[in-house]
């Protein structure tokens, strides 16, 4: 990566020299090009190179939030939405790009994360929500991703990767049902793993506490927010999405308190708002949602639409607003489900997919999934990079054409085919009333009568989840003592896998 350095007496054994040398064959024109799109970062103060312009950021950012907000939706509550967006422009107003248009939702997402797209696009899923205890931290976590924006963490990231492919690169020549389905797929695991460097980190975290500290938050509440990851991370379960795609040094939390403190300020009369906050946190669905669908192992239940599909053993799953799928191990095999809505009949679906520009299709026939007839061909298809060998299904459901589409590279086709094969087949109808009567669980926030420990608390409130999971959520320890009148959650109801 070409540095910008500022030229100084010592010009010819400087850094600057050696790039030069490199950039040389480019001729004299680019190189002053380069020269010239470093420039001073208001938010950090350092020399960058931004060879990405501003409108075209916001461009970048507009065009994913789009496809983020179809693949995961948006959580159904104007309340936190409005909530959400309150306090992120309080911060955003206060960074030094307030003119970007910056916007602020929440996914209806059950991890706990948060990411900024460039441009000023961020995103806050409802269980980073849940396990949040004030507005000071959730400011924390929004002052946080602000400053990757304004740093422009998030434009180095996305303009010097490709969105991966999970392993199978999909030429044009394919037919963009296929195409579109591998798209959506991997556009959510790449935005949803972005890794940044110590040195980003850091700076969002300075970054973070000065925007808290400007909108008159108390900044040690971002504390908070490391232990209540730390907590999670260290009971066994599984580490966090924020925390996974936020690489976390050991002195996380020491580094925090580090900048706090270099900042001189006295926090105490800050705001916190943790009443407020936990009120409004009163009914927020706990998990995944299982009426849009669950799974359990490799079974996905969709109670809705009742179904029920098998994913071959091994296989990672992903569950999104538009489709269901799983990616083998080496990732060089996929299988989707999806609906068809366009189409009203399996075989006039099939015949229809395999006239499609760029598709082979071969060995139509019809067979039955659970009682129902379904029609079934093979595919193959030439790509830029390479053949691709595949299954595709339709099967006609509750009044719906269900599509089941598997593939791989043609080399590999036959190391998949009867696992890819048995899994599309495993469609059938879902008889479990359990499953078809599940409901969602929900946060209940309660208000002690009187002292109690987090003990007593758990036995005079019960929760449909384990009593760890009650102590993250309420960062608190079982035997600690809790004075009357706090609030603390509570989950109740639902089926969580």
């Amino acid at each position: 990566m070409v540095q910008c350095v500022t030229l100084a007496s010592g010009w010819e054994n400087s850094p600057m020299r050696s790039i030069q040398k490199r950039l040389r064959d480019l001729g004299t024109v680019s190189i002053l090009l380069i020269m010239a799109a470093c420039a001073v970062n208001p938010a950090t103060g350092r020399r960058q190179l931004m060879l990405v312009s501003e409108s075209r950021e916001i461009e970048m950012g507009r065009e994913a939030d789009g496809q983020i907000t179809e693949s995961f939706g948006l959580y159904a509550s104007e309340e936190l939405q409005a909530e959400i967006t309150r306090i992120g422009e309080e911060l955003a107003l206060r960074s030094e790009r307030p003119q970007l248009p910056w916007s602020f939702r929440v996914l209806d997402d059950p991890m706990v994360n948060a990411f900024a797209l460039p441009g000023g696009y961020l995103f806050v899923t409802r269980g980073i929500l849940a396990a949040l205890n004030s507005e000071a931290e959730l400011a924390g976590v929004l002052g946080h991703e602000i400053g990757h924006v304004t740093a422009r963490h998030s434009v180095s990231q996305m303009s010097g990767q490709q969105l991966q492919q999970i392993g199978l690169e999909v030429g044009s020549a394919l037919s963009s049902e296929v195409a579109s389905a591998a798209g959506v797929l991997s556009v959510g695991l790449e935005l949803l793993n972005l890794r940044y460097s110590r040195g980003d980190e850091s700076e969002s975290d300075e970054l973070g506490v000065r925007y808290m500290s400007r909108a008159g938050y108390n900044p040690n509440a971002l504390i908070g927010v490391f232990q209540t990851l730390a907590l999670t991370a260290g009971g066994g379960g599984r580490v966090p999405e924020w925390q996974a795609s936020h690489p976390n040094p050991e002195n996380r939390e020491e580094k925090i308190r580090e900048i706090i403190a270099l900042s001189g300020q006295d926090y105490s009369a800050s705001v916190e708002r943790s009443e407020e906050y936990l009120q409004k946190l009163d009914g927020l669905m706990f998990g995944v949602d299982p009426r849009q669908g669950f799974f359990e192992g490799q079974t996905f239940h969709q109670p809705d639409m009742a179904f029920a599909l098998d994913f071959p053993a091994g296989w990672t799953v992903v569950n999104q607003k538009t489709q269901v799928g799983a990616v083998a191990p080496d990732e060089t095999a996929i299988v989707l489900l999806t609906l068809a809505a366009e189409e009203v009949d399996p075989e006039r679906a099939l015949a229809a997919f395999s006239r499609q520009e760029g598709i082979n299709g071969s060995d139509s026939r019809l067979v039955s999934l659970d009682g129902k007839d379904a029609w079934e061909a093979s595919f193959s298809a030439d790509t830029e990079e390479g053949g691709l060998r595949g299954a595709v299904l339709f099967v006609e459901h509750n009044g719906l054409i269900i599509r089941l589409l598997g593939y791989s590279p043609a080399s590999q086709w036959r190391s998949h085919q009867s696992r890819v094969l048995g899994s599309m087949r495993s469609f059938r109808n879902e008889r479990d009333p359990d499953v078809l009567a599940v409901e969602a669980a929900r946060i209940e926030i309660e208000r002690l009568p009187s002292t109690m420990t987090l003990r007593e608390f758990t036995k005079a409130y019960p929760s449909s989840v384990s009593v760890e999971q009650i102590e993250v959520l309420n960062r608190r320890s079982l035997d600690e003592s809790i004075p009357g009148g706090t609030l603390l959650k509570r989950i109740t109801g639902g089926r969580l896998p």
